[in-house]
């Protein structure tokens, strides 16, 4: 049993959890209905029902705000493809599907698309925030014999660095929209599967995504 485990969270550690999550929450709301330059921190902190200044206790900035939203976004994108993903019988499906729906996610949601100048910022957070997931399936397409992969960690850091250069492009309109398909067979690439492989599990017809958890 872990250290963690044995002792309860403290009445104090409980509050200043709570206060993140309402923060990010509220922040969340904000931004997606107003954009994130047009969000104020105070705004923000009203939604959340803390202190004007409570907020800097937790976020040094908006932009630090922004990212700990994304981040969330993440994680909560990685588990409804999880939940979507369960039941495909090809490891390799099971990455696909994912990077699909990321590369749809940050050029089609508007607190993605707006963090996206700051590519080396969120690249990284995906890399973090969603990289145990896809290093996982990666990891199981190779030993299914699907994916050629000796280092599937450094896959997924190329691929992060490289979705966020693509969804800049495409929403910046340096690249067409009605390239994904052959955008994801690109990456697809980068595991080894080979081309003609590749633009079969591109082309595969996808079940709807998971719906988000209510909170």
């Amino acid at each position: 049993m872990t250290k963690e485990k044995m002792e309860p969270e403290g009445r104090v550690a409980r509050r200043q959890r709570r206060n993140r999550e309402a923060l990010i929450r509220a922040a969340s709301g904000v931004m997606s209905e107003k954009g994130i330059d047009a969000a104020t921190m105070l705004e923000i902190a009203e939604r959340a029902d803390v202190g004007a200044g409570t907020v800097y206790n937790y976020f040094k900035s908006k932009d630090a705000l922004a990212v700990a939203v994304l981040e969330k976004m993440m994680h909560d994108l990685a588990l409804r493809i999880e939940a979507t993903t369960d039941a495909f019988e090809d490891p390799a499906e099971v990455y696909a599907f994912g990077i699909r729906t990321v590369l749809e996610t940050a050029t089609s949601d508007m607190r993605w698309k707006q963090m996206l100048y700051r590519s080396e910022v969120i690249s990284d957070a995906l890399f973090r925030c969603m990289g145990p997931f896809a290093i996982r399936d990666m990891r199981r397409a190779a030993d299914a014999g699907r994916f050629q992969i000796p280092d599937a960690e450094l896959v997924w850091k190329l691929t992060s660095h490289a979705i966020f250069g693509i969804s800049l492009a495409i929403t910046s309109g340096e690249a067409p929209s009605d390239s994904m398909d052959q955008i994801i067979e690109r990456l697809l690439c980068m595991t080894g599967i080979g081309a003609e492989a590749a633009r079969e599990l591109s082309m595969r017809p996808r079940p709807a995504l998971s719906p988000e958890r209510k909170r």
